[in-house]
């Protein structure tokens, strides 16, 4: 019998909402188990209010001088459990899972070639180590969305992955400007996206836009959630942010640049429009331009996005 279950979430924040259909299906196939649950600061928390986890470990072992000692004390400090999963493929990863006590340990492999979602294929490994049938399911998070007084725009310049896949804060701006007279408008962004924010700001203020917050900087990871939770329209970068969005079918448009948005685009969210060029370079997947050109993005403007909302909106 199945009592506790270990599980090791993805680091990134986007791909760890992700594998929230998979882990839904865990949670669905052991219902009575407990979890304890592994991953970086930011991905665990999208999930403090998640049923059935009776442990949140965030891991710091990068911090120490020896990670691999520090996996080995993490492992042996989680003591005995029915199953080990893994959502991660890193080398670290396999370490630390060599040290987990468990009977069933199992890490995330990827079971074809082809560009699939990575919603699916984190449910399609979890299917195969339980020998389920489970269908993939919505993104699943348990926040309650912030009730704003009137309707709103959120926009997200960021993306921790790196600068390729940031559409530009001018571009952001124009977009956000136009709508100012319909939406209220909320700037999010994390510790190190303040500059971009305040750039946008900067445009908004010369404008006369006076109905907007810049929230860059200034939120805890739930905070994040319920305040995009509650949106009317969502502009973003590939990024975490999108995920949430996602999660809680906000309306949206997703500007995509180097990246695979046939992977990691919105999963299941019918008021979803993903907006990119499709040039011949890209995906490239790479954190910064390696053409230096940067058209994937630079090519995009912002009546473009401008022209998707509208579809949205009708």
């Amino acid at each position: 019998m199945v009592k506790t279950i270990f599980i090791e979430i993805p680091s990134w924040l986007g791909d760890a909402i992700m594998a929230t259909p998979a882990i839904q299906n865990i949670i669905k196939t052991y219902p009575d188990a407990k979890i304890i649950l592994l991953g970086s600061y930011v991905s665990t928390q999208a999930f403090s209010n998640y049923p059935n986890i009776k442990q949140i470990i965030i891991d710091e072992t990068k911090k120490e001088k020896n990670r691999y000692k520090a996996l080995i004390k993490l492992a042996k400090n989680i003591g005995k459990v029915d199953l080990a999963i893994s959502f991660r493929r890193s080398i670290s990863s396999k370490f630390m899972m060599f040290f987990i006590k468990s009977k069933k340990k199992f890490n995330y492999r990827r079971l074809t070639k082809q560009e699939i979602h990575l919603a699916i294929r984190y449910n399609d490994f979890v299917n195969k180590i339980l020998k389920t049938d489970n269908e993939v399911g919505d993104l699943k998070l348990y926040f309650t969305p912030y009730k704003y007084p009137k309707k709103t725009l959120g926009i997200n310049p960021g993306a921790t992955y790196g600068s390729a896949k940031r559409w530009y804060p001018q571009e952001f701006a124009k977009v956000a400007i136009t709508l100012a007279s319909k939406y209220d408008i909320v700037i999010f962004g994390g510790p190190a996206e303040t500059d971009i924010a305040k750039d946008i700001e900067y445009e908004l203020v010369r404008q006369g836009v006076r109905n907007y917050q810049n929230l860059a900087g200034k939120t805890t990871i739930p905070e994040l959630i319920e305040k995009i939770a509650g949106l009317s329209l969502f502009i973003t970068n590939d990024s975490g942010p999108m995920h949430i969005a996602a999660a809680y079918k906000i309306k949206t448009i997703s500007i995509f640049g180097p990246t695979k948005y046939k992977e990691t685009n919105q999963w299941r969210n019918p008021d979803g429009i993903i907006v990119t060029k499709n040039l011949s370079c890209a995906p490239c997947m790479k954190r910064e331009c390696p053409l230096k050109h940067h058209d994937c993005m630079k090519q995009i403007k912002a009546n473009e996005v401008l022209e998707a909302i509208s579809l949205l909106e009708d």
